[in-house]
């Protein structure tokens, strides 16, 4: 299951979803820059035309932001659409995960016709990226005893907020460039960390995708925007593999209103860095919960012993607070949640309701 469906919490409750609180996505809790919804009013013309197939605005935009050709950029309706193209875009069969993380990786290679295969971080760690392993794992080209032709890294990681730095991420590259592997990166949360980017180094690897989302930082989920950078080469099978228009009018418009408007982004990153440490003080404080090291914007909880994220996850979402349940993620045990950072008054409110039924004892 994935967040952020406040749809069938509404119906459920009977509620406008406006009155929905969701911190199961992590989003940017200041929304959108204003410029997105200056450029969408002026943009309304453009909803009786076909959107641009080339996205060409846009990469342009992104290009200069990256200081890279834009013949290395494909956009996508999301970034999830790139990682369901991506499989058979460069004909990986057998992709190693790192678990836990984003479950669309082995379903994307589970509907390409592929195997995904797992590689566990490790709670005792505190879910910390096992690079040396990894290392390891790409020097040999096989795992458990079978061959791969790749691995994804979601960095930072979804739903454990680890991430390794660049240093470490470019020694992976280098160890699946000597087999010949692919490394896909996902830095859909690398905003909240871009000194722990690898862009725009890893546009000059010609075994390396990157993918990013405009759904988190920039706030436009409901747009679906994401792109990927790779070589010339590779993004043109990549974008072979993608069905044509596939990027609203109004996505390209507003994404690329968000990435010009510099100002946004700096203030989004001074309100996370403050406000994600503000919570974090407030979720180490309620009794018994474990709270997890995180590079993003979001946090993942164990709950205290004889509580299931099951049981939380419901009767949170019965006062219209919607959690993350990550108790079926791969590598996590039955006590993990995860809550995204929003507002000062939606932060309040979250761990007041958490705290009041942990303090009731009932589970």
């Amino acid at each position: 299951m994935h967040g952020g469906d406040i749809y069938s919490a509404a119906r459920e409750l009977k509620r406008d979803p406006t009155e929905i609180l969701d911190f199961s996505a992590s989003i940017n809790p200041l929304g959108p820059s204003p410029q997105v919804w200056k450029a969408i009013a002026t943009s309304r013309h453009l909803l009786s035309h076909y959107p641009d197939p080339n996205c060409w605005d846009l990469r342009q935009a992104l290009a200069t932001f990256w200081r890279i050709d834009p013949e290395q950029i494909v956009v996508g309706n999301g970034s999830t659409e790139l990682i369901e193209a991506l499989p058979r875009a460069l004909g990986i069969h057998r992709l190693l995960v790192v678990q836990p993380t984003f479950s669309e990786y082995a379903a994307a290679m589970v509907r390409a016709g592929g195997q995904a295969m797992a590689l566990f971080a490790e709670r005792s760690d505190q879910y910390a990226i096992p690079i040396d392993r990894l290392c390891h794992v790409m020097e040999a080209g096989r795992h458990d005893g079978r061959s791969i032709d790749g691995v994804v890294l979601c960095h930072p990681n979804s739903p454990t907020g680890q991430a390794c730095s660049a240093d470490d991420v470019a020694r992976l590259a280098k160890a699946t460039r000597r087999r010949g592997l692919w490394l896909v990166i996902d830095e859909a949360f690398a905003d909240y960390c871009p000194e722990r980017s690898v862009l725009p180094h890893a546009a000059a690897w010609s075994h390396v995708v990157v993918l990013r989302s405009m759904t988190k930082f920039y706030a436009l989920p409901g747009l679906r925007v994401g792109y990927a950078v790779a070589t010339r080469i590779t993004a043109r099978q990549l974008q072979w593999q993608l069905p044509p228009w596939s990027v609203s009018a109004m996505g390209q418009v507003a994404a690329l209103a968000a990435v010009n408007d510099a100002a946004h982004a700096r203030k989004s990153l001074q309100f996370m860095a403050r406000e994600r440490e503000r919570l974090r003080a407030l979720l180490v404080a309620l009794p018994g919960c474990v709270v997890m090291p995180t590079h993003a914007n979001y946090f993942l909880v164990e709950l205290p012993r004889g509580w299931q994220a099951r049981d939380m996850t419901k009767q949170l979402r019965s006062t219209g607070l919607l959690i993350r349940d990550c108790s079926s993620v791969p590598g996590t045990n039955s006590r993990s949640i995860r809550l995204a950072v929003r507002t000062v008054q939606d932060n309040d409110r979250i761990v007041r309701t958490i705290s009041r039924l942990l303090l009731q004892g009932v589970s």
